[in-house]
């Protein structure tokens, strides 16, 4: 399985000498009860670390330069205990450069009338301190995310968990790289986009390769670790050998490990996590990649058909975001347009990602009907149900756009004897209809990335803190 770096969030506190450092101790006292609730209730991906009370900018500036530095810090956590001048916080702030939430919150959570009085009123400032930090990152145009509630709440503790998961997103982003085998599917529109813009506004490399510098890698693959990895799938996988020669079937899924292997190892070679294919630039192989990519999807790689780098890099993204639970590439095939029962079957050719797999896979091997080559062994099996998000990333030649469309996806209920690919099922909020239509309007592609785990507030953030133009359909 893919791995990132560990990550984990710094909670920075304002407040100002003004008040004495009586006062500044209990900040300091309560901000950390705060984190160490947040730590041990607030069911948090990552670990919230308590790092300082500041009340000077030259405090602010040395913390911000520290969390862009440090590696393993995806974000900075800021909570305005008291009245924070916000002044001070300018130059530290422009310095950021990782994602930020201000969480407009206070440690008491109910107004104490009967003994309320200017000691109490001077250090519980929040709702005062609040304003003046919002004013100043709205002036610096930072697309910071507020959180709003006390921390104790479980809506605000949901609230900073899932930003947490966009926030490594964020960071992780930057370690993207791309390995194109091939050009992009001939005379297709959406996989196109400038790559530069794509390096400078969301850190992704993408790298092109000729398809003999796989064919040259797969040379290099013994039977033996062949059939290491075919042992193993017969232990994950049902064979569904059907009409199929035993000898023949079987050979044409060792065809498919043999390319994973070579995959796997051009990948880790050169510190790629995602990549793309092209059943039009199969020059020295005997099959288009099918199962191959499945199994690499299952550890954690992103993947895009037809030479499409953007949705491979997307599909990489998302799956960090995910933990690669229920997240994967997928493309819009037919629609079932019987009313009050619409709904979109998803699929591909053959690389529908396993990670959305509700019933165990088995391998068959079926002509594909397109590439010109021989049958490629492919995982089949029905998706999962839930609710989640299908993601599509364009380039409008001015600029990125991202499409976030919430969904509802089934199991699907009938069965598809003839049909040789795995099969995801979901319905477009806010109807079938108006989904639809939104989607197409705005441009949105016929490449996806499906989400189960992720939510659209989750991918919204995301194309804050990369600047990102996007349209929600929800």
């Amino acid at each position: 399985m893919l791995k990132i770096g560990e990550r984990e969030f710094w909670f920075v506190v304002g407040s100002q000498h003004l008040y004495g450092e009586e006062t500044l101790r209990e900040v300091r006292e309560h901000a950390i009860i705060m984190a160490d609730e947040l730590n041990n209730h607030g069911n948090l991906p990552y670990r919230l670390v308590f790092k300082e009370v500041v009340t000077t900018s030259d405090e602010i500036k040395a913390v911000m330069k520290e969390v862009n530095y440090q590696d393993k810090v995806a974000g900075v956590i800021t909570w305005m205990h008291t009245f924070s001048p916000a002044k001070m916080w300018i130059a530290g702030t422009k310095l950021l450069q990782k994602p930020l939430l201000h969480l407009a919150t206070q440690f008491n959570k109910e107004i104490p009338w009967e003994n309320i009085d200017m000691d109490f009123m001077n250090l519980n400032q929040s709702a005062h301190g609040d304003r003046e930090y919002g004013f100043i990152n709205a002036r610096l145009k930072k697309n910071n995310k507020i959180v709003v509630g006390h921390w104790s709440n479980e809506t605000t503790k949901k609230e900073v968990s899932e930003w947490m998961v966009s926030a490594v997103g964020f960071t992780e982003s930057q370690n993207i790289k791309v390995a194109r085998f091939g050009d992009n599917m001939r005379n297709v529109a959406v996989t196109e986009g400038d790559k530069v813009e794509a390096a400078i506004q969301f850190g992704w490399t993408v790298d092109y390769y000729g398809i003999g510098d796989l064919v040259e890698e797969m040379s290099k693959v013994t039977d033996e670790e062949i059939q290491i990895t075919f042992e193993e799938c017969r232990l994950l996988y049902e064979f569904d050998y059907a009409d199929n020669d035993t000898y023949y079937f079987e050979g044409q899924v060792k065809e498919q490990i043999k390319i994973e292997i070579a995959l796997r190892r051009f990948l880790q070679a050169g510190g790629y996590t995602a990549f793309t294919t092209n059943f039009e630039d199969l020059h020295g192989m005997k099959q288009l990649p099918g199962m191959a990519v499945q199994r690499l999807n299952a550890e954690g790689y992103g993947f895009a058909g037809e030479g499409d780098w953007k949705t491979a890099a997307l599909d990489r993204l998302m799956k960090i975001m995910s933990k690669n639970v229920a997240t994967g590439f997928m493309e819009d095939y037919t629609y079932n347009l019987v009313e009050e029962n619409e709904y979109i079957l998803q699929s591909h050719m053959l690389e529908v990602d396993p990670t959305m797999a509700e019933t165990k896979p088995r391998v068959v091997v079926q002509p594909l009907g397109i590439g010109g080559k021989e049958d490629p062994a492919r995982l089949v099996f029905d998706g999962k149900a839930g609710q989640g998000v299908v993601v599509s990333m364009l380039d409008l030649g001015t600029h990125y756009r991202l499409m976030i469309n919430k969904v509802e996806a089934e199991i699907p209920n009938s069965e598809a004897p003839k049909l040789p690919v795995a099969r995801v099922i979901w319905r477009p909020y806010p109807n079938f209809k108006e989904g639809i239509t939104r989607w197409i309007e705005a441009g949105g592609g016929h490449h996806t990335v499906v989400s189960l785990a992720l939510s659209v507030e989750q991918m919204k953030d995301w194309a804050k803190m990369v600047d990102l133009e996007y349209v929600v359909i929800e």
